[in-house]
């Protein structure tokens, strides 16, 4: 009898756009444990074989075994991290749900330039608390709020349930996409001998496990992020493996010197935030048609909030996954895992080696992914929905650190580099 997952690894594959046939990998074990009413135990687990197989296509092996309790405890990294025994804890204060005057909002206040924008909008002092910022919000239309927080910059959305969600003009310009858009207007061009390169210019959770992925893979991957942005620490602990690390303003004439001689860049900033620095897809192949151009947002790439900041939670709240995981309280809810930007990742780095691998005959390309197209994708296949019962989590010692093994392949070489910690140079 087909397995939900099985049935989701050919889905998955037949939107790659890709001649070759999908992945019939051999499982160990089948459940993820990610318990859900929508069907993200297939999609973690197809996601995840996507990858594998695209992988193993450019390396011309068979797609190895994959076990479902490592891909949840991928899927649940933030979960599951230790740094010298400890937790490193999760949302920050600030994030989360909130009741409103009609309804609930979710913020997302983890990076302190977000949080700061949140009170500024809302007229709440710079050093305000959660109840401060409660009592704000309680006073206040749920639409209102998140229009007041987009137009200063800082990240809120009203809670929408799934009917709202799909009758709206952002729900209804996602729908219309596909999961993944590949454009091709590069040019065929040898094919990748051995390792390759990456330009990783992602953060937060999809971009980064795209590209660590892509390390798993064999490439040498260069995360490179901007001197004024930071970053939240545990995160690049966990999707840091098996990469290297540098700082560059995007003006620096470097960061479009190694952009033109990567083999793979990966983008995950809003749409025409690099534009004006000659990084924009179109300019990056038209100085190199063999380029594989791989971009993550949050909402798509086409539709009134194209542009907006988003993140797997606030995609969540937006798109009735949160009403579909409400609590008995009528509280909103979560998926199991931040699975839409996992299972995103995992299918940018499948989409990417697809690219590679097809370059000598296909040409250089641009691929798009969003976390908004994913969510879309769990709601339109309920029937691949199954229980997932409980499984222990996978994890393995580095040092100080403790953390899931990868999904595929060996073992991690060693803990991630703290960001900034590498020349900003490709590897020997």
């Amino acid at each position: 009898m087909d397995e939900p997952r099985d049935a989701a690894v050919r889905d998955l594959w037949s939107r790659l756009d890709t001649a070759a046939p999908p992945p019939e990998p051999t499982w160990r074990g089948t459940s993820t444990g990610l318990s859900s009413p929508l069907p993200v135990d297939a999609l973690a687990q197809a996601s995840v074989a996507t990858a594998a197989g695209a992988a193993s296509l450019l390396r011309g092996a068979p797609t190895p075994e994959l076990d479902a309790a490592r891909v949840g405890s991928s899927f649940r990294a933030d979960q599951l991290l230790r740094i010298d025994g400890e937790a490193p804890g999760g949302f920050a204060p600030l994030s989360g749900f909130w009741r409103a005057g009609d309804g609930w909002v979710r913020t997302h206040a983890n990076y302190p330039h977000h949080r700061s924008r949140l009170l500024a909008a809302l007229g709440v002092p710079d050093d305000a608390g959660p109840d401060d910022l409660a009592a704000t919000l309680a006073a206040r239309p749920a639409l209102e709020v998140e229009e007041v927080v987009t137009a200063a910059g800082g990240i809120a959305v009203a809670v929408r349930d799934r009917t709202t969600w799909s009758s709206s003009a952002p729900g209804r310009a996602v729908a219309a996409e596909p999961l993944v858009t590949v454009w091709r207007p590069g040019v065929p061009a040898a094919g990748v001998a051995g390792g390759f390169r990456v330009l990783d210019l992602t953060r937060v959770i999809a971009g980064p496990v795209a590209t660590r992925t892509l390390a798993l893979a064999g490439a040498d991957v260069l995360r490179v992020d901007p001197p004024h942005l930071p970053e939240v620490p545990a995160q690049q602990v966990d999707t840091g493996l098996g990469k290297r690390t540098t700082v560059l303003d995007a003006a620096d004439p470097r960061l479009r010197a190694l952009a033109d001689t990567a083999d793979v860049v990966v983008t995950g900033y809003r749409p025409g935030a690099l534009d004006r620095f000659g990084l924009a897809p179109e300019d990056l192949l038209a100085r190199r048609p063999e380029l594989v151009v791989v971009r993550l947002d949050a909402w798509g790439w086409t539709g009134p909030w194209a542009g907006r900041r988003g993140f797997d939670s606030i995609v969540q709240a937006a798109s009735g996954v949160a009403v579909a995981h409400a609590r008995e309280d009528g509280r909103p809810g979560a998926l199991p895992a931040q699975a839409l930007d996992h299972a995103t990742g995992y299918l940018a780095a499948a989409s990417a080696l697809l690219g590679l691998a097809e370059r000598p005959t296909r040409g250089g390309s641009i691929r798009e992914l969003a976390l908004a197209r994913t969510a879309e994708w769990l709601w339109a296949h309920p029937e691949l929905g199954t229980a997932a019962p409980p499984v222990g989590p996978v994890t393995r010692s580095l040092g100080r650190v403790e953390v899931p093994p990868p999904v595929f392949g060996g073992q991690w070489a060693g803990p991630a580099h703290e960001i900034g910690a590498d020349d900003p140079v490709w590897a020997p």
